[in-house]
């Protein structure tokens, strides 16, 4: 039988948040490893994610402090402004009622967050590259490809055991793989959530008009439509449909799909062209009941998957490992074992509550915005009217969007471990 590989954290799944995690592990001292279906080379590939992920500027502060942010920051186009518009057509031309649209604006928060943007906005493609290549500097082990086939929890430390025979040994499991997580099931940890009715269509656009570094999010009667801007006058297209209508634009040839989508964007930005694969995604509410259970602990989409209405889905994952890092290193610092219920209780204590208030609130937010009965339209109409007219109340969505707000851990403030 083959010798176990010890480490100091097991890590299922080296997506963005799990490839995250080990890089903060590291930075503290500690030893993960890092375990995979798939190699690095098919996660960054072109075809195998089409998305673009909006990133908060706490979140990248953290990839600063580990080195990732300075590779991403020649892709990553900034957002100077958010646009909100609630209609029947997309953008704020000048004859929209103040009730109708809702502006965020990076310069008004500028001297509490040291003149960060709204966000970035940056290709998962790019960001899956810049991370597998500080995990490979930083000599990270990783697993790729293999596939965890079991999980024992029940001595005295967590045991993956691979579908190729080899086990990985260590104080604790950490599941970052996602809605399916086998560490979840594993750890007898149930989820509650639903489906939703639409689905995602997401395809990369070139605009015939400069995007000056402006973030679109139309509540359209069919559902939410964001135009999200890239670098190179790009945009990333998140565009939200009925599933079978969905499905149906991203199958249809490419004359009849640029037809639809120009008439969806209307004219406030001119013609755009589509560059690329267009992508479906399902769309669906999923929320472990309990970041931990015996020596294992969850993140990412493997704790939360959320409606994508406010681009915080990837967020929460990059919040969670910044969260647990800092509990892990400083439990090693103390000589704690990483894997007990008082280490771990710090996580859930940490994550709980933002986790689960966020994904009531996208879910809150989905059902409102997507439905067009005339009573709701109005309320919508006067809650975006009120927060436009506060200052206050902007601003601290603003920064609420960024991250910066309550006991932030060190890497999310930009600090080293």
């Amino acid at each position: 039988m083959a010798r176990a590989i010890p480490c100091d954290v097991i890590i299922a799944g080296a997506g963005m948040a799990g490839a995250t995690l080990a890089l903060a592990l590291r930075s503290g001292g500690l030893k993960p490893v890092l375990i995979d279906p798939l190699p690095f080379d098919t996660q960054v590939a072109p075809a195998f994610d089409g998305r673009a992920s909006a990133i908060a500027f706490s979140c990248f502060r953290q990839w600063r402090a580990l080195g990732v942010g300075q590779r991403l920051e020649p892709v990553a186009q900034r957002i100077e402004q958010i646009l909100v518009t609630d209609g029947r057509s997309p953008g704020a031309a000048p004859g929209l009622k103040l009730g109708t649209f809702l502006r965020f604006d990076s310069s008004e928060i500028a001297d509490r967050s040291d003149g960060e943007p709204l966000g970035y906005l940056i290709e998962n493609r790019h960001i899956r590259a810049a991370l597998a290549e500080q995990v490979t500097r930083e000599r990270i082990k990783v697993l790729a490809p293999a596939r965890v086939a079991s999980v024992d929890t029940d001595g005295g430390e967590a045991e993956a055991r691979l579908e190729d025979g080899r086990t990985v040994t260590a104080p604790l499991i950490v599941g970052s793989d996602g809605r399916g997580s086998l560490v979840r099931r594993e750890a007898g940890i149930g989820t509650v959530g639903w489906p939703y009715r639409e689905v995602g269509v997401v395809a990369t656009v070139k605009l015939s008009r400069p995007h000056q570094g402006v973030a679109h999010e139309h509540f359209l009667p069919s559902g939410p439509f964001a135009i999200l801007p890239l670098t190179e006058d790009r945009a990333s297209l998140v565009w939200t449909e009925k599933a079978d209508r969905g499905r149906a634009l991203a199958a249809a040839r490419s004359e009849v799909f640029h037809a639809h989508l120009n008439r969806r964007f209307g004219d406030f930005v001119g013609p755009a062209e589509v560059e690329g694969p267009v992508f479906v995604y399902p769309l669906s509410l999923e929320l472990a009941e309990s970041l931990t259970a015996r020596r294992a602990a969850l993140l990412g989409d493997a704790a939360h998957g959320v409606h994508p209405i406010a681009g915080q889905g990837l967020n929460l994952g990059l919040k969670d490992a910044a969260a647990l890092a800092e509990v892990l290193v400083e439990a090693a610092r103390l000589g704690e074992d990483l894997g007990s219920d008082a280490v771990l209780d710090r996580y859930v204590r940490w994550r709980r509550t933002d986790n689960v208030a966020l994904a009531a609130a996208t879910d809150l937010f989905n059902r409102l915005f997507t439905n067009d009965i005339t009573p709701l339209r109005l309320i919508r109409g006067a809650g975006m009217a009120v927060v436009n007219r506060i200052g206050p109340a902007r601003r601290f969505f603003m920064q609420e969007a960024g991250g910066a707000t309550g006991d932030l851990p060190r890497l999310l403030r930009g600090e080293a471990l």
